[in-house]
């Protein structure tokens, strides 16, 4: 999962992508470390297809929501934003122009403003593109309603990462359609177990059908950055 190229092989590089997890309760069935596991296959998987200098990724992010579980750790979202706008900077002295941030965390809003207000930068996978992915795949779930530890990213670890998935995710479903005040209660009030979603309707060929289509999706990120 951490990138072990040298410096002579990331020579010549254009294009930096940074994976941005997280370390956040995932239910029962899957680790903390969920987001930076599917940021990081993300990254593999668009990096093996395009010519990309994949690099380490940022393991601990905005969680707050989820504070009440056990093994959540978060930061700031303003520490969140110096540390991407730093690593810019960083390769921007190395040479490289441009980065794509693959962020695997929904509550990491600070990093749309981020992308919005530098030049040279993108986020990927943006919500359009997710449910695109969704809608093509056949996922039977939406974005909203499949928010966490649900059916995409149980499928996205039982494809990639099966070790990882523990028994149980055929009847972790749960779901919570009014969660209009979770930026304020936290996910705690909506959910006992912490899974939003319907793992059930997990497999690992839907994994590998989402992998594949985000890998065609990048390319389109790629011309958006020029």
């Amino acid at each position: 999962m951490i990138p072990t190229h040298t410096s002579g092989e990331a020579a010549g590089a254009e294009v930096a992508v940074l994976p941005v997890g997280s370390h956040e309760q995932h239910g029962a069935h899957l680790p903390l470390a969920t987001d930076t596991v599917i940021a990081c296959t993300i990254a593999e998987a668009v990096a093996g297809a395009h010519s990309v200098l994949r690099l380490p990724p940022i393991t601990i992010s905005c969680s707050h929501e989820h504070a009440a579980w056990p093994g959540t750790v978060s930061i700031s979202a303003t520490t969140l934003a110096a540390i991407v706008t730093d690593v810019a900077a960083s390769l921007r002295a190395s040479g490289i122009e441009k980065l794509v941030l693959v962020n695997a965390h929904g509550g990491n809003y600070v990093l749309s403003n981020v992308v919005q207000q530098s030049s040279g930068m993108a986020l990927f996978p943006s919500m359009e593109c997710w449910d695109d992915v969704r809608a093509e795949v056949g996922l039977e779930t939406t974005a909203y309603s499949d928010m966490h530890a649900g059916e995409l990213e149980t499928s996205i670890l039982l494809h990639a990462h099966p070790e990882l998935v523990r028994p149980g995710y055929e009847t972790a479903d749960e779901l919570a359609e009014d969660r209009r005040h979770m930026l304020t209660t936290g996910l705690s009030a909506y959910t006992k177990s912490g899974v939003v979603g319907r793992p059930s309707l997990a497999t690992a060929a839907k994994g590998r059908d989402v992998l594949d289509r985000l890998v065609a999706a990048f390319g389109d990120c790629l011309a958006a950055l020029g």
